[in-house]
């Protein structure tokens, strides 16, 4: 029975990765539209009906190119960052709350924090394993940024942690049945969205792919599958936080239609910033994750850290006076 148990949970997950890189490959189709009509011009459609079948066509071409490397590179650790960074993306998806139990378990946000936290040594592996002044420059400058908003990502998601009670995200949508967190706490919604944006090298915060002065940054070294799979990678996490997003803020009810509609709302809006705001200045960012996000995180920490402790305080008094 345990044997069964553990092979159902496995094709679950094995299901749930077949889709999210289907929904990988349609999110980047949606992407190409979309900064179409932004900017005027014509997306994919050549590729059969109105362009549907564009990213599967991309990736025969990319999986099937020549795999070139640098001939003094780190051989090893150059092959095998992209499998991590994309095996990484996949793995933290493993939080989904699916109805079985083996798959929703109640440390889930601490093991994404340490998926989260994991992410950096694939990018800062890429750019230095690739012996390139440009992919090193652009792996540290993506290491610093990731870094910095990890820290505003992390006490945001704490500070909701206490108001909730512990880690699993049942708890969240448990706690949501009166009102969705977006309305109790805009602000720290604002600094979640916008770090979730630097997390995932999204524009305006990309600059390890800054084109000016990086030349593509981290990945420059990489072409074929190893580019496609660091792709695959970024996008799968853009799902993933919009995924994220939806749950902790707006209601998390994962077997409602209004889930994928906002999930899929959130991963436009990630788009739209892309076609709209121009890049930012990199000393602005690190001014923004450090004299701005932070404050406002830890303010919002000590603040529900405290109402949490005179909620406690008033169920122990009242069960006292109910006893006495």
């Amino acid at each position: 029975m345990v044997l069964l148990s553990y092979v159902l949970g496995f094709i679950c997950y094995v299901v749930l990765v077949i889709f999210v890189l289907i929904s990988v490959a349609f999110l980047t189709l949606l992407e190409r539209k979309v900064l179409g009509y932004i900017q005027i011009r014509s997306g994919p459609n050549k590729v059969g009906v109105l362009g549907i079948p564009q990213p599967f066509a991309d990736a025969i071409k990319l999986f099937c190119k020549e795999q070139t490397y640098p001939m003094v590179s780190n051989y090893l650790m150059y092959f095998f960052c992209p499998v991590i960074s994309l095996l990484l993306s996949l793995l933290v998806w493993l939080i989904y709350p699916l109805g079985y139990e083996l798959i929703s378990f109640d440390l889930a946000l601490l093991f994404f924090f340490c998926c989260m936290g994991m992410g950096v040594y694939s990018m800062m592996l890429a750019g230095w394993s690739s012996n390139s002044n440009y992919a090193l420059l652009g792996g540290l400058r993506a290491v610093a940024q990731t870094i910095s908003y990890e820290v505003s990502l992390a006490l945001i998601l704490m500070s909701l942690i206490i108001l909730v009670g512990g880690f699993g995200l049942n708890l969240f949508y448990i706690n949501q049945l009166g009102v969705w967190f977006i309305f109790l706490c805009f602000p720290l919604f604002f600094c979640w969205f916008s770090s979730c944006l630097a997390e995932t090298n999204r524009t305006p915060f990309d600059f390890s792919e800054g084109e000016s002065e990086l030349v593509s940054g981290f990945n420059v070294e990489y072409s074929s599958g190893g580019f496609a799979l660091i792709f695959m990678a970024e996008y799968s996490s853009i799902l993933f936080m919009s995924m994220l997003t939806v749950l902790v803020f707006l209601g998390g009810d994962v077997f409602s239609l209004m889930f994928y509609f906002m999930l899929v709302f959130l991963s436009f809006i990630f788009i739209w910033v892309r076609g709209t705001l121009p890049r930012f200045r990199y000393d602005k960012l690190m001014y923004l994750a450090w004299s701005s996000y932070l404050p406002v995180s830890l303010n919002y920490l000590v603040f529900f850290c405290c109402f949490s402790f005179w909620l406690n305080c008033m169920v122990y008094w009242d069960i006292l006076g109910n006893e006495s």
